[in-house]
């Protein structure tokens, strides 16, 4: 996979990147969001595809790029399918500061070092390139506005962005409430991303969706307010909360 394109999880990292305060809205639900994006990166990419409500690995071969590598040679690991609400609900200590800091390297975003309470060193981070960030917003303003059908990438961009909660950050206010109702609309011209973002919003509810049984499925269930049965999860690990760092980030 070459670098000239953006990924999905770096999209969605710098639609999140609130760039008055440097922080990143939504930060516990960001991190299940990343997780299931680089799933559907890796799924743009033909190296994995749904199989019912699980995903399988159909392309082993590496992408090129090291940290979707790294999710697919776990995914690898596991044989077998492996449920995405299990997948996304796992540990992933490290994700978003893994993607700022390459953000960081590759000049798009800039670290800004501060301090919290006035005693603990913190990092923000501030965009250097805005007309990036302006491109990837309106992709999602065109779809909302338009009604046309977007691609499957601005489809599962807007698949996630609605499902870790940045509706009222992108179109806040009474104002940006059709805005926001368009763009849970959007998640279901995207099987693959209708399916990642209900199992995001599972593991933010406790509860593990039913088995969905194909990209048709995935695809009715994504519609506005119609959501599966739901049962508490078994074995979905939350995401750990970190421990003491000499240095915090402020997301």
């Amino acid at each position: 996979m070459g670098r000239s394109r953006r990924t999905l999880p770096e999209e969605l990292l710098l639609l999140a990147l609130d760039p008055a305060t440097g922080t990143t809205a939504q930060p516990q639900s960001l991190d299940l969001g990343l997780a299931g994006a680089q799933l559907v990166e890796l799924a743009l990419a033909g190296r994995i595809a749904p199989d019912g409500d699980r995903i399988a690995v159909v392309v082993p071969r590496p992408t090129g790029d090291p940290t979707l590598d790294c999710a697919l040679e776990l995914l690898r690991r596991r044989g077998a399918p492996v449920r995405a609400v299990h997948w996304i609900g796992g540990p992933r200590l490290g994700l978003r500061q893994t993607y700022l800091s390459h953000l960081e390297r590759c000049g798009m975003v800039a670290a800004v070092p501060g301090q919290m309470c006035g005693v603990l060193p913190t990092t923000r981070y501030q965009a250097t390139d805005t007309a990036i960030s302006r491109e990837i917003r309106s992709r999602l303003d065109s779809a909302i506005r338009t009604g046309v059908p977007p691609d499957p990438r601005t489809a599962a961009l807007a698949a996630l962005a609605h499902a870790v909660g940045l509706g009222k950050h992108l179109y806040p206010g009474n104002e940006g409430r059709s805005s926001r109702s368009r763009l849970r609309d959007l998640i279901r011209h995207d099987p693959m991303g209708g399916l990642v973002a209900h199992a995001v919003m599972d593991v933010q509810n406790g509860a593990a969706a039913q088995p969905r049984r194909g990209p048709a499925t995935a695809g009715r269930q994504a519609a506005p307010g119609v959501r599966s049965a739901a049962e508490p999860a078994r074995g979905v690990p939350m995401q750990p909360r970190r421990g003491s760092m000499a240095r915090a980030v402020a997301h």
